[in-house]
């Protein structure tokens, strides 16, 4: 038989996170943790969906004149409208202005990879600034589109284990006109660590004075603080300013809805007559791409928000999820703090949103991952990946992690 095509086709890096997944199934330890995946886990460490997710789902599935026709290109209208209204507010002038549309993706990912096709395809754009560090897939995102050129501003400061604001400021003080910006709106990942108001109005400003294209992830909406509109402020700020810039806005963390892949690409301009030439050019690169979106997590979302017991009910179960991880940011610093560990482990309770950046290096992360402790070799844990059962655990072995391994 002839050699195949595929003969020189090399195994690629396994993807950390999910390979992170595989160790911790297939380990055998009764103490065993699974710090590294963002997802939402409760209190007995398992999945949870939504008591609202279930009710929605529940009213769909007796709803005889829904069916599986083809949404729009764009995607369920009055699902972008709701979403559209849930991050930016209702009454926000970019709205009442008619100066917003949204897009339907798959996942904030998709609204991410959409945005960067279309600053690609037809903005001509080709330089990419991420913070550093950053989500691991931004870089990918915005190569897989065409940009050149990805460059970093720095974000973390290793040292007090909070924000560099002044290397933030001057590096993207450098940055070239219509470079594209890509900013955490809320929760940070990797470090948890967010920019104040009065920071975010100094970048802002930075920013329109630059002719610096915006374009804010915004995954935690909710999730972060247990408030909608605290988690959706620097996205509004930002859309005040009278200036042009894509938002990519993910459904995934907020309602638990992890494995249906619903975002929204929010587009604000300066210009309302430009919709509709926008509109025609994002359609393209949505046919080109994934051609039509999926129909049951939007419609989930759009049931939700646009039902006011519903949504009282929503607003109620994000507050419980953030609530019980800033729980657990608390339990694992005090059992630290029980057994004297080495070092300040504040910055963990500082910190905002799904992930903690503990600064742990590589090789204790990798003594953490030998007693069956799993998270990332950046040191980033999944604060969600905690539970009252295991957070005295997890601090032994930091603790013990930081004694051998000292930095």
């Amino acid at each position: 038989m002839a050699d195949s095509v595929f003969k020189n086709v090399d195994s690629a890096a396994p993807i950390e996170v999910f390979q992170l997944t595989k160790l911790f199934v297939d380990s055998q330890s009764p103490t065993k943790v699974n710090l590294g995946v963002g997802a939402y886990r409760d209190e007995d460490g398992k999945p949870w969906v939504l008591p609202v997710v279930h009710t929605a789902e529940l009213q769909m599935a007796n709803d005889a004149t829904l069916n599986h026709e083809y949404l729009p290109v764009a995607g369920f209208p009055d699902f972008r409208t709701a979403a559209n209204q849930l991050m930016l507010g209702s009454n926000h002038k970019v709205i009442l202005e008619n100066r917003v549309e949204g897009f339907q993706a798959l996942g904030g990912t998709g609204a991410l990879r959409l945005g960067a096709a279309f600053l690609k395809n037809v903005m001509g754009f080709d330089i990419a600034y991420v913070s550093n560090p950053t989500w691991e897939n931004h870089k990918g995102v915005f190569k897989a589109a065409g940009f050149s050129e990805i460059r970093e501003y720095r974000y973390w400061n290793s040292e007090t284990r909070d924000l560099n604001f002044t290397g933030m400021l001057e590096d993207l003080s450098h940055a070239p006109a219509n470079a594209v910006v890509i900013l955490h709106a809320v929760a940070h990942n990797p470090t948890g660590v967010d920019l104040n108001q009065e920071q975010w109005k100094q970048i802002s400003a930075l920013c329109k004075e630059k002719n610096l294209f915006v374009f804010l992830d915004c995954a935690y909406q909710g999730f972060a603080s247990g408030n909608l509109d605290d988690d959706g402020w620097a996205s509004r700020h930002f859309a005040d300013q009278d200036i042009d810039l894509f938002i990519a806005q993910s459904f995934s963390k907020n309602f638990g809805l992890y494995n249906e892949r619903i975002g929204n690409l929010i587009v604000v301009t300066k210009d309302a007559n430009k919709l509709p030439q926008i509109r025609s050019q994002m359609e393209i690169q949505i046919r080109i791409m994934w051609s039509n979106p999926p129909n049951h997590g939007a419609r989930i979302v759009t049931t939700v928000l646009n039902n006011s017991a519903y949504f009282e009910d929503w607003k109620g179960q994000i507050s419980t999820m953030a609530n019980r991880i800033k729980k657990m940011r608390h339990e694992l610093v005090d059992n630290l703090k029980k057994l004297g560990t080495p070092g300040n482990w504040d910055h963990i309770v500082n910190q905002i949103g799904m992930f903690s950046y503990t600064g742990l290096s590589e090789k204790q992360v990798a003594y953490l991952k030998s007693k069956n402790v799993f998270l990332l070799n950046s040191g980033r844990i999944s604060m969600a990946g905690m539970t009252s059962k295991n957070s005295a655990y997890v601090a032994k072995t930091i603790d013990e992690a930081v004694r051998e391994i000292p930095n």
